[in-house]
Formats: C-alpha cells, structure tokens, sequence
C-alpha cells in the first residue's frame, strides 16, 4: 500500500543540510548587514561566533578558533598548504574526500614522504598503522562512505607529528577527543544546517608552534597566509577574517549557535543524530534487501547514512527520483563516487519522526521500481 503521511521536511540532502527546526530567516539579527565586517559590531559579532563555537565545542584554552574562507575545502587546504612538509605523511583515505587530500598532498604539493593507508568504502584502513613520527591527515567521518573513525585511541599521546583532521560531517554530532587533535576543520552547511562558503579552522598549540618554526618552500596564496612577520596573524582568530565574510551567513550560523545552546548543547546534537540513525538500523534489520555500506556498527556513521539496496544502479536511481517525485525524501542518491545506493543525513537538524514517516515510503519506492 502506498503510504499516506509524508515527513514533514523532506530535505535529507548530505549538504547543504536541512535548516534547524523551527527555522525562518525571518528570525536572524541582521543588524550587521550593509555594515563593514571590520567595524566595530562587525568584528564584534565574527568574535562572538568564535567565542560561541568554543564555549559549546568545549575547545580547550590555548587552541585558536578562525573563520576563513572556502568552507570546510578552504580550510583544509590551508592546512595541508601552510603545515606540511616538515615530515613524512600518512594520509588515511577511504571515501572520496579523503581520497581528495591525498591526491592534493600527492599532486600538487608534491611532498615527499606520503604514505597512503587506504580501504574500500565501507571499511576503514588500518589505524594502528598510522605513524606518530609522521603527520596524520584524515576525516574523522567519511561523508561519502558513511564510515567514521570510531574513536582517537589509536592517536598516540606521544606523538611527534600533527593530526589534521577533516570533520566537517561530526563536528556538533560526534564527540571529539580534543587533545589528540591537532587541526580540525569543519563548515557550517553539515550538522547546524548553516549556509555555506565558510569554514572553520581550529588549531592547538602545537599547529601554532609549526606555523611559526616551519617555512614552506612554495608560494602561499593570501587567503591562505596563517602567519605574518614570522607569528601567527592572531586577528585572524580573534574575527578579523582574511577576505570579507557574509554576514547574512555568519548571521544564520549564530541562530544556529543559539538553537543548540537552546536545547541542551552538543550532548543533545549527537544524541539527536544518534536517535535517527537508529530508525534506520531498526528499518535496516527488518528487511533483507537494505544493506549498509558500513557493516560494522562501531564505525557506522551517524550522520551521513549510507545504503546499498538489491537494485540494479539503474533502478537504484527510478527509486531516489520516485522518492523526490512523491515529495517525501529530496537528495538521498548515493555520493557520485560511491557506490550505487541511498545517502540519508541524520544530523541533529532532522527529526526522526520524519525519518519514521520515511521509512514507509522507502518501502514502497523499492517495490514500485523492483
């Protein structure tokens, strides 16, 4: 039978994410609109987004909060630009964007060095591999492949070299091991369901400590400088940004601050994500022909879900198109990389009783197409 009631908010993209509940844009501060982002509520207000961050975060004293330009892309290239080189690298890839920063730190930096720990999607390459000599680049979550690092034991206490770390799909959803993370970067379009174009850029002291002892032998372009005069540009942390922001977005990431704070801070954002992947893993079980790509429950993403069904690709697609056609799922097609299946965000912006209200649905597309 085809089902009668639909998710009240469809939208399940892996990025752009859906907005918070209850959101209007109506609803923003907008007073620093028209106005210079170097004026004194201008840079008042990008300082308050970075105090913010840190105070729910819980990012230590000491490490630097910065937002810069480019989203979460932008901030890792100014990381990989601006930090390597001094040692080896190992670069740990497993879905497409990891496998982006390995191409990146292997054909266009050019390092010497590079030690690619790679899997499959769906599994994750050997951690203890991962020398503490070296530098370390991964995401924590693999957004196209729904595979997360389960935890940062298998990051050394000792180590010698820097952890770079692409989080952008478990920051606000997955509890972070501060200590053991050197650089972590993420954009506001993921978990808040912010908008776009800018990232956010968080180095502890030992980052802090290489960008100002180690030299890179290659041009740095300005969006990318992190240093002047030999010491890190601290108005870049403190919301003097490189280039000029949009404050209609910082202005929305800020609501988004607040709806967080609002309902109990990052302990109700990852148990919200939490809670939505588990109607999925419930759907999953009670039915033989879904699948998910992480078969293994530990480092099973609880934000970008992904599926494998008993469909041809061809098929696969007739179900993602039947779903938007229906008006009840939009954007839920497999990361184009990755293999044919379902991508179904589960960040702490979407309800789960919207996702119970699509599994119904899910069902129904499935016979339809098969």
């Amino acid at each position: 039978m085809k089902p009668s009631i639909k998710p009240v908010n469809p939208n399940f993209s892996s990025g752009p994410c859906s907005k918070r509940p209850g959101y209007s844009v109506s609803h923003l501060d907008t007073s620093t609109l028209g106005r210079s982002h170097r004026s004194l509520l201008g840079k008042a207000t990008l300082s308050r987004a970075i105090d913010e961050t840190r105070r729910l975060l819980g990012v230590p004293e000491g490490y630097r909060i910065g937002i810069v330009p480019a989203s979460d892309t932008g901030a890792v290239e100014m990381a990989l630009w601006s930090l390597l080189g001094q040692r080896p690298v190992d670069v740990l890839a497993w879905e497409s964007f990891g496998k982006g920063w390995l191409t990146d730190i292997q054909q266009q930096l050019k390092l010497d060095g590079v030690h690619a720990l790679t899997a499959p999607y769906g599994e994750l390459p050997d951690l203890a591999k991962a020398d503490p000599a070296h530098d370390t680049v991964f995401t924590w979550n693999g957004t196209t492949s729904g595979v997360k690092v389960p935890n940062g034991d298998w990051i050394s206490d000792q180590r010698e070299g820097l952890t770079i770390c692409d989080a952008t799909s478990a920051v606000f959803a997955m509890s972070l091991p501060w200590d053991k993370l050197d650089v972590v970067t993420y954009s506001w379009q993921k978990v808040l369901g912010g908008e776009g174009a800018h990232g956010m850029l968080i180095l502890s002291p030992r980052a802090v400590d290489r960008l100002e002892s180690w030299n890179p032998p290659w041009p740095l372009p300005k969006i990318f400088r992190l240093v002047k005069g030999g010491a890190l540009n601290e108005s870049i942390f403190q919301g003097a940004t490189i280039n000029t922001p949009s404050m209609l977005c910082v202005a929305d990431y800020l609501d988004a601050l607040e709806w967080v704070s609002s309902i109990g801070g990052v302990a109700e954002t990852i148990a919200r994500s939490e809670r939505n992947l588990a109607v999925i893993e419930a759907f999953v079980s009670q039915h033989d022909w879904a699948h998910f790509l992480a078969t293994d429950p530990s480092i099973r993403s609880n934000t970008s879900v992904c599926m494998t069904l008993d469909l041809e690709a061809d098929r696969v697609k007739q179900l993602v198109a039947l779903l938007a056609d229906e008006g009840v799922a939009f954007d839920i097609g497999a990361y184009r990389d990755a293999p044919a299946g379902l991508r179904i965000w589960c960040g702490a912006t979407v309800e789960a009783s919207d996702l119970e209200k699509l599994m119904p649905w899910l069902e129904w597309a499935y016979r339809q197409v098969k």
